[in-house]
C-alpha cells in the first residue's frame, strides 16, 4: 500500500477535524474539553508520525473513563455517539497508509449526523456541512492517489457540480419525504436531563434554573403586547403537599376543565415551544381558544395529547388575569385545603390569629401581602430550610424566592381555611427588537399562587411580585442599560432572530405543514398516502433531470491544458497558419518552424507541450502542465 505524503496527511486531519466539530460541541463540557484535546493530540500526530501504541492504549483508557463519568455512567445513543467521536480522532494518531486514510476519512461522516440528532439549528448545520464537504474533498484527494491531485480549485469545482447534480433530490427530500409524527430517535439524553420546569417544587430547587439562559419557548403576538403584569405562562399546577414538596395530585386529573372566560378581543399569539418530552405547554393564562391537539385540564392547565419531543408551534387566544371556576365542589375544596400534621406551627397558628381579627377573606389576603412586602425580601442566595420551610421562612431567614415564597403563601392560606394552590411556569419575556417576537427563558421559570374566591374563582396571587416586582415584570431590555448588556443587545437579537427564521422555516415543517404545502399547490385532502405519492412522482422527475444533465454532451474542453492549446492554435490560424484536424501536433511543429524559420518561443511551446500531452503524470509533471497553460494564455504570435 502506497505511503501517504504530508498533503494527503493534511486534507486527511483537516477533514476528520472539521466533521468533529458540529458534535464535540454538543457533548458535555468534561467530556468536550478532554476529546478536544485528545483531537489536537492525534491531529498533531497525523502530520508527524504515528504515537507508541502504549501511548494510544492509555489515551484511549482515559478519554473513555472521562466519557462514562460526564455522562454519569448512563450508557445510551449519546454516551455511544460520544465514545465514537474520541476513537475517530484517535484513529488519526495511527495513520500509516492510504488504507487507514480512507478508511478514518468514511468513518468521519458519522460525526456530523450525529451532531443533527443533538441540535437541528443553523450554526450546526453550517458546521455540519462544512465537515462534510471537508471529507468529501479529502475522499476525492484520496481517490486520485498516488496520482497527484488536480488541485483545490478543479477538485471543489468538481464537488461543487456533484453537490448541485444531488439538490434536486435533496430538496424533494425535504419537502415530500413523509414526516414522522416524532423524531426517529427521541430528544437527546442532554436535553432530557435539563429540561425546565417539572412537576414538583420545593423552596431551594430551582437555583439551577435561575441561571439558565436557554429559550424555553418563543411568542410572536398578532397585535400589541399585553402588559407585562399580566404575562403568566402557566405550566403544572401543584395541589398535594408533604411538607417539604409540592407535587401534583394524580386523581384530581379525573375532573372536567373548567369553563374558560371569553372575550370579544382577545389576545391572540403564535407560541414556538422547545422539546421537553412533557406535555404541558406554556399558554398565556388565561386561554381562550387552543389548537386541536391540546386538551384543557381541571386546573386550566393545556396539554399536548403527545409529549413534546420536537419543536412546535401553536395558535392560541387567552383573556390575561381573568379569574375561572366560579364553583368548586367539596372534594376539590378539602383538597385544596389539605395540610400534612406536625408541619409550620407558627405559621398555622399565624394564619388563624390574622384571619380571625381580619373579617374577611380580602382584607387577610391584603394584610398577608402587606407582612411579605415589609419584612422579607427577595434573594437566590436564601439559606436551606430544614423541616418546617414555611416558618423558618417567615419568621427566621426572611430570604427567598418564588419558591419561598409562593409555598409559603399557600400555607397561610389553607391555614385560614382559604382554599389556594400553587402554580408553576414562567413571567414576562424579552422583546427581540430584530425578528419583533419575544422569547421566554428557562431562567424567567416562576411560582405563584391562586387562592380560590366565592363568586369570583381562581384568582392569581404572586407573592414574590410584592416583594421584588422588578424580578417578575422587568425584562432584560429594561435593565439592560449600558455595559455589555446594551453593547451587545443587537448580536445577540439578531442571532436569535436568525434561529427563530430557521425553526419556522426548517424546523417546525411537520406532517401538517406537509399536507398544506400539497393542498395549496391543488392536491386536496392530502393525507399519508398522497404525500407518499408526491414525493416519488416528484423524486421521479429530480432524477430524470439529474440524469439528463449527466448524459448530455459536455461543451467545450474541460481540461484547462486543452483549452489554451486550442486558443494558441485559433491565434495562429487567424496569423495565417492554420492547424489541419487531421495533423498531430509534431507535423503542425514542423510546419510552423518551416513558415518562420526557427520557431522560438511558440516552437519550444508546442514542443512542451508534446512531451506533456504524452506523458504519464507525477508530482513534477502536474507543475509543469499548470506552467504551460499559463504561457499557452499569455503567448501571442509575432506579426507579420
Amino acid at each position: 500500500m502506497p505511503v501517504l505524503t504530508p498533503p494527503l496527511r493534511r486534507a486527511v486531519a483537516l477533514a476528520v477535524l472539521m466533521s468533529a466539530l458540529p458534535l464535540l460541541l454538543h457533548l458535555p463540557p468534561m467530556v468536550g474539553w478532554g476529546t478536544a484535546a485528545i483531537a489536537l493530540v492525534a491531529g498533531w500526530s497525523a502530520l508527524r508520525k504515528p504515537l507508541p501504541a502504549s501511548l494510544r492504549i492509555l489515551l484511549v483508557v482515559v478519554i473513555t473513563g472521562a466519557i462514562v463519568l460526564g455522562f454519569g455512567f448512563r450508557v445510551g445513543r449519546d454516551f455511544g455517539s460520544a465514545l465514537m467521536l474520541a476513537m475517530l480522532v484517535l484513529k488519526l494518531a495511527e495513520l500509516r497508509d492510504l488504507g487507514d486514510a480512507r478508511r478514518v476519512t468514511a468513518f468521519a461522516l458519522f460525526a456530523p449526523f450525529a451532531a443533527f440528532l443533538q441540535d437541528q439549528g443553523p450554526v450546526t448545520l453550517a458546521l455540519g456541512a462544512a465537515g462534510i464537504v471537508g471529507v468529501l474533498l479529502a475522499m476525492g484527494r484520496l481517490a486520485q492517489a498516488p496520482k497527484p491531485p488536480a488541485g483545490w480549485r478543479v477538485e471543489s469545482m468538481t464537488l461543487g457540480r456533484a453537490m448541485l447534480l444531488a439538490a434536486p433530490l435533496a430538496l424533494v427530500g425535504f419537502w415530500l419525504f413523509p414526516r414522522l409524527p416524532t423524531p426517529l430517535w427521541g430528544l437527546p439524553e442532554n436535553a432530557l436531563a435539563k429540561s425546565g420546569i417539572s412537576e414538583t417544587m420545593s423552596p431551594g430547587d430551582w437555583i439551577d434554573l435561575m441561571a439558565d439562559d436557554r429559550p424555553a419557548f418563543r411568542v410572536r403576538f398578532d397585535g400589541p403586547r399585553p402588559p407585562n403584569e399580566t404575562l403568566y405562562w402557566r405550566g403544572p399546577v401543584l395541589s398535594r403537599f408533604d411538607g417539604r414538596t409540592w407535587t401534583l395530585n394524580s386523581w384530581l386529573a379525573a375532573y372536567p376543565a373548567p369553563t374558560f372566560p371569553t372575550d370579544p378581543e382577545p389576545v391572540r399569539y403564535t407560541l414556538t415551544l422547545e422539546p421537553t418530552e412533557r406535555r404541558y405547554v406554556f399558554a398565556l393564562e388565561s386561554p381562550s381558544a387552543w389548537p386541536a391537539g391540546i386538551e384543557p385540564g381541571f386546573d386550566g392547565t393545556l396539554k399536548a395529547r403527545e409529549p413534546q419531543r420536537a419543536l412546535r408551534q401553536y395558535q392560541f387566544e387567552a383573556v390575561p388575569s381573568a379569574p375561572f371556576q366560579s364553583d368548586l365542589s367539596e372534594p376539590l375544596r378539602r383538597n385544596h385545603l389539605a395540610l400534612p400534621e406536625g408541619f409550620n406551627p407558627r405559621t398555622l397558628e399565624r394564619a388563624r390569629e390574622w384571619r380571625a381579627s381580619a373579617g374577611t377573606d380580602a382584607a387577610y389576603i391584603r394584610r398577608v401581602m402587606a407582612w411579605f412586602n415589609t419584612e422579607h425580601a427577595y434573594s437566590i442566595s436564601a439559606p436551606p430550610l430544614g423541616r418546617h420551610t414555611a416558618d423558618e421562612f417567615l419568621f427566621d431567614t426572611q430570604l427567598g424566592f418564588c419558591e419561598h415564597f409562593s409555598s409559603a403563601f399557600v400555607i397561610l392560606m389553607r391555614g385560614a381555611g382559604i382554599p389556594a394552590r400553587v402554580v408553576t411556569g414562567y413571567t414576562g419575556g424579552v422583546q427581540n427588537r430584530v425578528g419583533n417576537y419575544f422569547v421566554v427563558r428557562q431562567m424567567d421559570a416562576h411560582a405563584w399562587a391562586e387562592v380560590w374566591r366565592a363568586g369570583q374563582g381562581w384568582v392569581r396571587m404572586d407573592p414574590t411580585a410584592a416583594v421584588a416586582p422588578e424580578r417578575i415584570f422587568d425584562t432584560l431590555e429594561n435593565s439592560a442599560v449600558g455595559g455589555l448588556g446594551g453593547t451587545f443587545r443587537p448580536m445577540f437579537d439578531f442571532g436569535d432572530s436568525v434561529r427563530e427564521a430557521w425553526n419556522n422555516f426548517v424546523v417546525a415543517y411537520d406532517a401538517l405543514r406537509q399536507a398544506q404545502l400539497l393542498e395549496r399547490a391543488g392536491w386536496r385532502g392530502a393525507g399519508a398516502a398522497e404525500v407518499g405519492q408526491a414525493f416519488i412522482l416528484a423524486a421521479g422527475v429530480a432524477l430524470g433531470l439529474t440524469l439528463m444533465v449527466l448524459l448530455w454532451p459536455p461543451k467545450g474542453e474541460r481540461d484547462p491544458l486543452m483549452r489554451a492549446w486550442r486558443r494558441f492554435l485559433s491565434r495562429w490560424a487567424r496569423s495565417g497558419i492554420e492547424k489541419r484536424s487531421d495533423e498531430t501536433a509534431e507535423a503542425f511543429l514542423h510546419r510552423l518552424e518551416t513558415a518562420k524559420g526557427d520557431g522560438g518561443e511558440a516552437s519550444a511551446l508546442v514542443k512542451t507541450f508534446i512531451d506533456l500531452r504524452y506523458a504519464a503524470p507525477d508530482a513534477e509533471s502536474s507543475a509543469q502542465r499548470e506552467a504551460l497553460t499559463q504561457a499557452l494564455r499569455r503567448y501571442r504570435p509575432p506579426r507579420s
